[in-house]
């Protein structure tokens, strides 16, 4: 048996958060003192002894064989009741299954733990890994990192997981470092502490332990821990400023345990050979009473040589725990290690009463975590379940990772076709995610060059590049991990790409560890991608598309060129700040907006959408949820353009009148007949500004044009006398994709519009007509196109590149989301096109509909509107006149000038609107898409929703489930102290 149990590791693992562990007999918790006390006394000695140690449950041999210990370790359990175990490989059906055996024949739970930094998958085949920490060093919003921790807490916790060995929270300063490196969050040291408290209040905020490693700091080495004892030569001084600065952080942040490493470091202790994992000096003098920690200490494996090599065959247990650790992780002798502790403990190197206190503080962790009322896995739907948000955090953390460290060619990159372009795929041996997407999104010609290749193949691929192709975009794919050998790259491989970058236009990927940038610092175009899995790929290629922008920082020094920090982001006028900063309850706020949203994507309300909150000028929250489509191809980013529908009615047409008013070029008591000539001697001639305004001129709601066009003779198909599928001198006016309207048709409308029924004065009837007229006005006032109007008056001085009409014409469709697929009329998905018919014959340009943008954009107008007319350095208007313009107008609606209001009887309400916490001040609109704004002056709250409702096959759930209503509510419930 003895031989047997050696070759497989023990793990001693305690943890226990927010419960004093110290000397003491109660907790405070007459349940838990209970149970604890219960157990405790039914425990021999060499149990007591065993209840620190946990055991490896399984390993990979020689060939890639997973092997499990399940005989082994429940022969341990049997015969000395051990404390723990630690899941390694295998799928997660025959891990839970094993468990499950285990821990039903255990006299005492186990406490099971994982080695998962970067989530479950790290270890269990079938569940794909997420990224490691080093990408997530580069992603600037601080709640991915919370976000990260809780999706990996809760693939623990479904699993049956109650301790994490995460997060490393090594500052990683030696780029040669062999065993850390990308596992880290970067070089510096404030980045490191809040990102591992962020990735730690996760995972504990869902009842998983999280556990800092590797004390006190395995940052600057470069030797492998697991091969040999690695030298820290500093000064306690040094050591104080750097690396013990995130432990410390993380220590009064309330981490539950912490990993204490194999380290050589003579300035806490210059015993020969003495691991800080087993130096006194080390866990009690520096970790326990210097820096004042009580929580769960657990060595570094105890197998690895850089303890092993030097104390073999339990002695490396015993000094263990004389040195003050609670918990041993993977001793590899069991019988041996409770034979030399119990011999250390006669000879007075240790106590019972050590040993009993730290059984009590694995007791109390235990029952903390559940496990005195433990249920066995459940494994119906495990796989899927441990998945369910791998995806969604890998791409959350790859658009916000992705680091743009150069672009000395911006007519190149974004990378638009119409070029001859390829891609040289290097460390490929065939395509791959990224390749695939280049033949289809640019037809690219694709080569590959893998590190196998000698230099004689360098001068024939340049060759043939420079002959053909206008752009080469290179990847760098497949390297190693770690710096040994330059990263795997080889020589012939920099050569290439330097050849490729000296004669012609380049875009360089380089998808690894970023350290491998110093081969490739002096590209003109360079992005740093960290990872190389499909998604990351994926997201990529959409950032080379310019489907976002690059928002990622590097978090180590690669070169001279490029230090910590570097990145080149977008000049935004509202900065995105933490949401604790602006007076929010972040997790309060996360969480509720994004179950609202994810809800009305499952339940396919909406295909996906883009959610904005501002207060105080500055940004916190921002996020893109789903897909342009229920094809789930194309994700949603912050960045994407939504047809805003009658948010055009506001950040357009309203804009220019509130501008044309403050000029003193509009006044609001005069009539359509005294702007507009067409109207002169109509029923419509009299009709006030002022009325118009407020919906109760009496104008028709709406007039569907387009049915006069279609032949009802041919299945609704547009009319051949009065479209074109191409343009034509007299059919130039773009409706949808390939369809063209006779030019003089907008005269025809504008007679129906004048011949339309006209009903009483003073009755509220939300009219588009309204709109079309005052888009007119504001065209004769100007005399200017409104497009073009509002483009040089607003959205130029705001740097507002997105917003506009017709984005057809401007961009590629992969940056619009797109609405309808419309059975009648268009007969297509209507994309880039404005969703509205009446508009689109008006060529895409009206004043009630045509407009789109991005949430970002429509935040900034917002703002510009909260701040009374004033943004970035420009005076769109005076303050008054945005204040008259947003107040209350009507006797008979909610209705400002233009502005849509709350109800003033919400308190009454079942359904109040926009929401029930809204003030009273609040203005904004919404738009028949799934699109609103609403900015509350009295809380300084901007509240920006855009989504495509309308491509949902029930249009109207959208609706009937109150998505924008309940993710308004939820901002002011997470604003304290609401």
């Amino acid at each position: 048996m003895r031989n047997t149990l050696r070759t497989f590791g023990f793990v001693l693992l305690i943890g226990l958060v927010n419960v004093q562990v110290v000397a003491q007999r109660s907790s405070g918790n007459p349940a838990a003192d209970r149970w604890v006390d219960s157990v405790f006394n039914s425990l021999s000695k060499a149990q007591k002894i065993a209840q620190l140690m946990i055991v490896r449950v399984s390993s990979i041999e020689a060939g890639g064989k997973i092997k499990f210990y399940e005989k082994e370790v429940a022969e341990a359990i049997h015969k000395y009741n051990i404390g723990g175990l630690c899941l390694f490989q295998g799928g997660p059906i025959r891990q839970a299954t094993v468990l499950n055996h285990l821990q039903a024949i255990a006299k005492t739970p186990l406490l099971v733990t994982i080695d998962a930094e970067n989530g479950v998958g790290m270890r269990m085949d079938s569940v794909q890994g997420l990224p490691r920490q080093m990408m997530m060093g580069a992603v600037q919003d601080q709640s991915l990192i919370y976000e990260y921790g809780r999706a990996v807490g809760e693939q623990c916790k479904r699993i049956g997981i109650q301790v994490n060995y995460a997060p490393v929270v090594d500052v990683n300063n030696n780029p040669n470092n062999p065993v850390i490196n990308d596992r880290s969050f970067g070089e510096d040291k404030y980045k490191v502490a809040e990102y591992g408290i962020a990735y730690m209040k996760g995972m504990q905020d869902v009842g998983v332990m999280a556990c800092a490693k590797h004390f006190p700091g395995h940052g600057d080495v470069d030797v492998d821990s697991h091969h040999d004892l690695p030298v820290i030569n500093k000064t306690r001084n040094q050591l104080d400023s750097l690396e013990l600065y995130p432990f410390n952080q993380l220590f009064r942040a309330g981490v539950g345990s912490v990993m204490v490493a194999h380290l050589s470091v003579p300035v806490i202790d210059n015993t020969a050979n003495k691991p800080t994992s087993i130096s006194y000096n080390s866990v009690t003098q520096l970790l326990r009473k210097e820096l004042n920690y009580n929580g769960l200490t657990f060595t570094d494996a105890l197998e690895m040589k850089g303890v092993a090599k030097y104390f073999p065959d339990g002695e490396a247990s015993r000094e263990a725990l004389i040195a003050g650790n609670d918990m041993l992780c993977l001793p590899g002798d069991i019988p041996g290690s409770i034979k030399k502790t119990r011999r250390a403990i006669r000879k007075g190197k240790l106590s019972w009463r050590d040993i009993n206190e730290r059984v009590r503080k694995v007791l109390y962790a235990k029952y903390q975590y559940g496990l005195a009322n433990w249920l066995p896995v459940d494994t119906a739907n495990l796989v899927a379940d441990l998945n369910s948000k791998v995806a969604t955090i890998r791409r959350a953390i790859a658009k916000n990772a992705l680091t743009l460290l150069r672009n000395e060619e911006p007519a190149i990159f974004p990378l638009f076709k119409g070029r001859s372009i390829a891609y040289v795929g290097v460390g490929l041996t065939q395509d791959n995610v990224f390749a695939e997407q280049m033949r289809r999104d640019y037809n690219a010609g694709v080569f590959y060059f893998d590190y196998k290749k000698d230099s004689t193949e360098v001068a024939p691929l340049l060759e043939q590049l420079k002959k053909k192709y206008d752009v080469v975009v290179i990847g760098v794919h497949k390297m190693s991990r770690y710096p040994a050998k330059n990263f795997g790259i080889s020589n012939a491989a920099v050569a290439l790409i330097n050849g490729i970058q000296a004669q012609q236009k380049t875009i360089t990927f380089v998808f690894g560890n970023p350290y491998s940038i110093k081969n490739f610092c002096n590209s003109p175009v360079l992005i740093a991608a960290y990872e190389d899995d499909d998604i990351t790929q994926a997201t990529a290629s959409d950032l080379l598309h310019g489907r976002f922008l690059a928002s990622g920082k590097l978090p180590v020094t690669v070169c001279p060129s490029y230090q910590y920090g570097a990145g080149i982001i977008a000049k935004r006028l509202l900065p995105a700040v933490a949401p604790t900063q602006l007076g929010f309850d972040a997790a309060k706020l996360n969480t509720a907006i994004d179950s609202i949203v994810n809800d009305a994507i499952r339940q396919k309300a909406i295909p996906g959408a883009v959610v904005l909150v501002a207060k105080d000028g500055k940004i916190a929250y921002e996020k893109a949820f789903g897909y342009l489509t229920y094809d789930s191809t194309e994700p949603v980013y912050p960045e994407t353009m939504y047809d805003l529908a009658s948010v055009t009615k506001i950040m357009a047409t309203t804009l220019s009148v509130m501008k044309l008013y403050d000029e003193g070029k509009l006044e609001l008591q005069k009539t359509l007949g005294d702007y507009l000539p067409v109207v002169r001697g109509t029923n419509k001639a009299g009709l006030k500004l002022w009325d118009i305004l407020l919906h109760q001129a009496g104008l028709k709601a709406f007039i569907p044009f387009y049915r006069e066009t279609l032949d009802n003779t041919n299945g609704n198909m547009p009319l051949s006398t009065l479209y074109r599928t191409s343009p034509q001198e007299d059919f130039s006016v773009p409706v949808a994709a390939n369809l063209y309207i006779r030019n003089n048709w907008e005269d025809t409308m504008m007679t129906r519009i004048l011949k339309s029924e006209l009903g009483p004065h003073g009755k509220y009837i939300y009219s588009d007509n309204d709109y079309i007229f005052l888009g007119k006005i504001v065209e004769a006032v100007t005399h200017m196109p409104l497009d073009q109007y509002v483009k040089k008056t607003f959205y130029d001085k705001l740097d507002l590149a997105a917003t506009g009409f017709n984005p057809a014409f401007r961009f590629p469709l992969e940056y619009i989301a797109p609405t309808e697929r419309e059975k009648e009329f268009r007969n297509q998905l209507i994309h880039g096109y404005v969703h509205d018919p009446g508009a689109a014959m008006f060529g895409g340009v009206a004043g009630h509909a045509g407009l789109f943008s991005n949430a970002y954009e429509v935040a900034v107008l917002a703002q510009m509107l909260l701040n009374g007319g004033v943004l970035n350095g420009q005076n769109f208007f005076s303050r008054s006149t945005v204040e008259y313009f947003n107040q209350y107008h009507s006797a008979i609606s909610r209705r400002g000038l233009g502005f849509d209001k709350p109800e003033r009887d919400n308190a009454k309400r079942t359904e109040p609107y926009p929401c029930a916490s809204a003030s009273p001040l609040t203005f904004g609109h919404t738009g028949f898409t799934g699109t609103c704004f609403w900015v509350d002056p009295k809380n300084n709250l901007i509240f920006v929703f855009l989504s495509n409702r309308v491509n949902s096959p029930d249009v109207n759930k959208f609706l009937r489930m109150s998505i924008r209503p309940k993710v308004h509510e939820a901002i002011y419930q997470a604003l304290k102290p609401y």
